[in-house]
């Protein structure tokens, strides 16, 4: 059986896996450790959960111990690109954790916190910085961070970065940063379109895979129930009562769905929070740390926002709605039955969805088994609890102090949530958003009035 110390990595590493009780590297680090010590550039399909972020971080902490430099001020020796601010948090503490009795120094940077506190941690320059595309484009607008020293690049999450549109962001950082250099590329899924964005980032790679393409996760049994799309919240009570559930994400396609759900959950006395794009990054945090501790058992999200959730523990995953792409379903079932554990997959279908469930079929191979409408489902539609009453807008006394600094920063942003949108131009303007020029309103006659100002009679 292979374990770390068969790696041949810095002591200072296997110092750090030990004191985590690490011994024996899962099957996606055993293929990817070795040829990335060699200094290859490496094409990794795989799921969250696997245990790539040690099997692309080990190695890369090993390098940087073996060439110790300085890192250039505002620069950076290793890059790792994330979808989203929690998977880029996530990563940087493994980094932290794995390099935790070495000097080198770990910074995020994403969007939704200040982002002058990120330019001075960034002025002496770091070893490694995890970033999300937008926040990362906004620092080199403003010149505080260069990438001509990278010697390392990790693209995490590829289809992911596809799905939310940071195709343009990806192809401007690649023609920043320096030809010679080591890439690693991370995907779940490979199709075509991954596979040409690979192309462009990699230089006769090695591949590994964990599991065959666009498969579901192993040990994920999988239901699914159809019901009409205004009697979902009823069977969602139904199943949070009857099923032994230690911790649950459920999913919705909008985030306005997530919210109402959670209202809903509320209303009946169900303790639940909800993550997405319109949530702030303190409330984000707040939601995931109680998840995470089981102070909170059920997590609402969307597809964007549950990227980078490596929660353990997560025995259900409740599809409320079905994804219109087969792959984000994969995604999803893949937050639960990890390292091994057994997990459950439960899909509410509504007769527009059905489409959906048969794309989903054909992609992974696999039937969910049918499971049918409880006895007295009609009655428990009808005596469905009323929604929690959301926070009230009385413009201005009494309101939500939480609510008060979202719509702050919703002012500052142009009226839109930042969420993980991309890059944005800031400028003497403020946030992106060009100076609206003042129409200037006369005054109809007596003092004061503008002097050529015509006043229309009759």
């Amino acid at each position: 059986m292979t374990t770390f110390n068969d790696f041949g990595l810095h002591a200072d590493i296997n110092r750090a896996l030990a004191a985590k009780d690490y011994s024996t590297p899962t099957p996606i680090q055993v293929q990817a450790i070795p040829p990335l010590m060699k200094g290859r550039d490496l094409c990794g399909i795989a799921q969250t959960g696997t245990g790539k972020t040690a099997g692309f971080s080990l190695p890369s902490i090993h390098h940087l111990l073996t060439y110790p430099h300085r890192p250039t001020p505002r620069g950076c020796r290793m890059l790792v690109l994330a979808p989203t601010r929690e998977l880029a948090a996530q990563i940087a503490q493994s980094c932290r954790d794995y390099g935790r009795f070495t000097k080198l120094s770990v910074s995020t940077v994403f969007g939704g916190v200040p982002i002058n506190k990120q330019i001075r941690d960034l002025s002496q320059g770091v070893d490694i910085l995890v970033a999300t595309p937008g926040r990362l484009l906004d620092l080199i607008d403003q010149r505080a961070l260069r990438l001509d020293d990278v010697e390392i690049f990790v693209l995490d999450e590829a289809d992911q970065m596809m799905d939310m549109g940071f195709i343009h962001s990806l192809r401007r950082v690649a023609k920043l940063l320096p030809s010679r250099r080591q890439n690693l590329f991370f995907s779940a899924t490979m199709p075509k379109e991954i596979a040409g964005l690979a192309d462009q980032f990699l230089n006769d790679p090695v591949t590994v895979s964990v599991a065959p393409q666009a498969t579901t996760a192993e040990k994920v049994r999988q239901q699914i129930t159809f019901v009409e799309q205004k009697e979902k919240q009823a069977l969602l009570h139904h199943v949070l009562k009857t099923e032994d559930i230690d911790r649950a994400l459920i999913f919705t396609r909008t985030k306005h769905g997530a919210d109402r759900v959670v209202r809903h959950l509320k209303g009946a006395g169900i303790e639940a929070f909800a993550i997405h794009g319109n949530k702030s990054q303190a409330q984000r945090t707040t939601a995931l740390q109680a998840f995470r501790s089981g102070q909170v058992k059920l997590l609402v999200a969307t597809d964007i926002a549950a990227r980078g959730i490596d929660v353990s523990g997560v025995s259900h995953v409740i599809n409320f709605e079905i994804p219109n792409v087969p792959e984000q379903y994969v995604h999803r079932i893949g937050r639960t039955a990890r390292a091994g554990a057994e997990g459950i997959a439960i899909s509410f279908v509504a007769p527009d969805e059905k489409p959906y469930i048969r794309d989903i079929e054909r992609v992974t191979r696999t039937r969910a088994e049918p499971v049918k409408l409880p006895e007295g489902f009609n009655e428990l539609v009808r005596n469905l609890p009323k929604p929690a009453t959301p926070p009230r807008d009385t413009g201005g006394r009494g309101r939500d102090p939480q609510r008060q600094r979202e719509e702050a920063v919703r002012k500052r942003d142009g009226g839109q949530p930042r969420g993980e949108r991309g890059p944005r131009r800031e400028g003497a303007a403020g946030e992106g958003q060009p100076q609206r020029k003042r129409r200037f309103r006369p005054r109809r006659g007596g003092v004061g009035a503008h002097k050529g100002a015509v006043t229309r009679v009759g």
